[in-house]
């Protein structure tokens, strides 16, 4: 058992992307990860794909989650599903911040390029990163 201050949980960036890992691997998870993330406006995920369901839910903001080739808009208080393996991208397209919550079914999550080769972010928690 584990309690944990989000606020304590270090954060880390990509440009116009800020995340917070709270729950993997270097909490001892082995089933999945629980991120949070805010996207800034104009901001947006890397194009990506995962071996594993993911579930977005959107407190704040708005944009669109392009998921292959098509663009599903999204707006604040919604939930997005994303199946595994879908090449998918995140990006603000309104004028506040995107707030929310990730689940993933894999820990740890590999993030991969829509080609399969492993994109190394900065909250990788796989054997080979950080």
């Amino acid at each position: 058992m584990q309690i944990i201050k989000i606020d304590d949980v270090p954060e880390l960036e990509l440009p116009g992307l800020r995340h917070r890992t709270l729950a993997g691997p270097r909490n001892g998870m082995t089933q999945g990860e629980v991120w949070t993330q805010i996207a800034e406006p104009g901001g947006a995920t890397p194009v990506h794909r995962h071996d594993c369901e993911e579930v977005v839910i959107v407190l704040t903001g708005s944009g669109v989650c392009k998921c292959e080739d098509r663009d599903y808009p999204f707006g604040p208080r919604s939930v997005m599903i994303i199946p595994p393996n879908v090449v998918h991208q995140i990006v603000n397209t309104g004028s506040e911040p995107i707030t929310g919550f990730g689940f993933l079914t894999m820990a740890p999550v590999i993030v991969e390029d829509p080609n399969g080769e492993r994109i190394h972010l900065p909250w990788d928690q796989g054997s080979e990163a950080g």
